[in-house]
């Protein structure tokens, strides 16, 4: 089967000297040669500080995006913050050329707000401002209304403004843009959203390189699953002196 993503894989450079220290020794990154993407959707899943959203961003650069988030063609910058990780990676694309793309990052989405109605692109996201609604109400009109399809989309943390509801909700879009020819690359903690059917999920873990995880097998699932089933006695666990 021939791989007709628009990002086919991520390679790491053997060669790592003036690599900044701190990226360099990401879990994310232990052991890295390359990372195959041949389905509409990945995720990168790990506890906080293994590097998913590092490794997401040097992707979003190297295929055009702000560091700070949004489409091609946002080039604003509220703070030098973003590592040099993207000088030491090859994204290797495939033969279709996307006709959309997004970068959407939960932690600088205000600065993208603000850039939206600085350039006076409202009507684009819906028609109203992004600052006017509520966090997650502002993601799901970005979502619903910039999102085109047939496009690349990386996506970090998206749930962290939206509620479960609105989790499935995403879901929902995510499965209309992958039918109209979409890709998404998406570094989660959510259970709810690394449930999509046939998703590829990359596990950063600290003891092991990055692998290849079914869904069922994450941490985020099997904790979820516990606790909903028998939330008493997990709390009484953890509460326990």
């Amino acid at each position: 089967m021939i791989n007709q993503q628009f990002v086919r894989s991520v390679k790491l450079h053997k060669e790592k000297q003036g690599l900044e220290s701190y990226v360099a020794g990401l879990a994310i990154l232990r052991d890295l040669d390359s990372l195959e993407m041949d389905k509409p959707v990945t995720f990168f899943i790990g506890e906080n500080g293994t590097g998913k959203s590092t490794l997401l961003e040097a992707i979003a650069v190297e295929c055009g995006f702000n560091p700070e988030g949004g489409s091609r063609n946002f080039n604003f910058s509220s703070r030098e913050t973003h590592s040099n990780l993207n000088e030491y990676i090859t994204v290797v694309k495939g033969f279709r050329q996307p006709k959309d793309g997004f970068f959407l990052r939960a932690e600088s989405f205000y600065n993208v707000a603000t850039e939206v109605d600085k350039v006076g692109a409202a009507n684009s996201y819906g028609g109203k401002s992004l600052h006017e609604q509520s966090h997650g109400e502002s993601f799901m009109s970005l979502i619903l209304n910039r999102f085109r399809g047939n496009g690349i989309y990386i996506l970090d943390e998206p749930e962290a403004a939206l509620s479960p509801s609105r989790q499935l909700a995403l879901l929902c879009r995510i499965h209309e843009l992958v039918n109209k020819g979409s890709q998404f690359i998406i570094a989660t903690h959510s259970p709810i959203l690394m449930a999509y059917p046939e998703a590829d999920i990359y596990l950063a873990d600290y003891d092991q390189k990055i692998t290849l995880t079914e869904y069922k097998e994450t941490e985020h699932y099997k904790l979820t699953r516990d606790f909903i089933n028998h939330p008493e006695q997990m709390l009484t666990y953890l509460f326990k002196e």
